[in-house]
């Protein structure tokens, strides 16, 4: 006899084990709830075992289920790979990154060439967005994002580098070489509004300041504060390179904030080389210690 379990049953399975509900998988499949629960129904008489716990209106996975589980998404992850792999080669279809518009412009982009020198057969696609990934919507391979928010739990996350801050500001403001941080005019950008009290955390400093003012984009704060406006919390990479021609200057220093920057993918890095090769440089590219 053929006691293999019924393979088209463990797609069904599986979208139920994810989102914990038949209700929502069949919503996911477009199929009915009682088509998802006569297939898993079906899954679980195949293999003699109980793979959900129903309670009230909730589906729980037993122990049995949790490892049917696990092997379902490592088999659904490697089948995508090898299927996306086959749709279009490797070498011919470009990597899509998403990644903030910010450390594109200031961090990614200056650096690219060096990327294409050590990866000529790797065409990379740049869609400039920040916050969650659609990646299947937007047709998205991998994501620079830092891990201030939670991304979904199927999402392989690779983790760069830390993330480190200070106060930037254009040399004209320093006074004999120090900046009168109370004497300044701060400047905030509204996706990172907790960026100076993350900074006074984690560098210990309570100073206060003359005013503030708030833009709504990264690149508009730094540009700001080059033009001798204020001063702005910044990540090292962001300004980076306009700290090393002379543009910027960084009185205090950069501390670790708590974040770190993630690489993020809806399938394993170790499945596809071009994701990987990113991986491998961005990380040897952002390495960062102080002064």
């Amino acid at each position: 006899m053929n006691r293999q379990p019924p393979l088209n049953a463990l797609r069904f399975f599986e979208a139920a084990a994810r989102l914990g509900s038949f209700v929502k998988a069949a919503e996911e499949l477009h199929l009915t709830h009682g088509a998802v629960s006569r297939q898993v129904r079906l899954l679980e008489q195949s293999l003699g075992i109980a793979l959900f716990e129903r309670r009230n209106r909730g589906v729980f996975l037993t122990p049995q289920g949790e490892q049917l589980w696990a092997a379902a998404q490592y088999a659904f992850e490697h089948l995508n790979a090898a299927m996306e792999a086959l749709r279009q080669p490797a070498r011919q279809a470009p990597l899509v990154l998403s990644c903030e518009p910010t450390i594109s412009m200031k961090w990614l982009i200056p650096r690219l060439g060096d990327f294409y020198r050590c990866h000529p057969e790797i065409q990379l696609h740049i869609f400039a967005s920040g916050g969650p990934v659609a990646f299947q919507r937007d047709g998205v391979d991998i994501a620079l994002r830092r891990n201030d928010f939670k991304w979904d739990a199927g999402v392989h996350a690779e983790t760069v580098c830390d993330e480190w801050i200070g106060p930037v500001c254009a040399p004209t403001l320093l006074k004999r070489k120090q900046l009168h941080l109370p004497a300044q005019r701060v400047l905030h950008t509204s996706s990172r509004r907790t960026a100076w009290a993350s900074w006074r955390g984690a560098s210990k400093t309570a100073a206060e300041h003359s005013g503030s003012q708030t833009y709504e984009h990264f690149y508009l704060t730094l540009q700001a504060a080059g033009a001798g406006l204020g001063v702005a919390i910044s990540s090292v990479f962001m300004a980076q390179d306009e700290i090393a021609d002379g543009r910027l200057v960084a009185p205090f220093g950069f501390v670790r904030d708590g974040s770190a920057y993630c690489l993020l993918s809806p399938l394993p890095f170790d499945a596809d080389p071009r994701r990987a090769a990113f991986l491998r440089w961005m990380r040897q590219q952002m390495r960062y210690a102080p002064a």
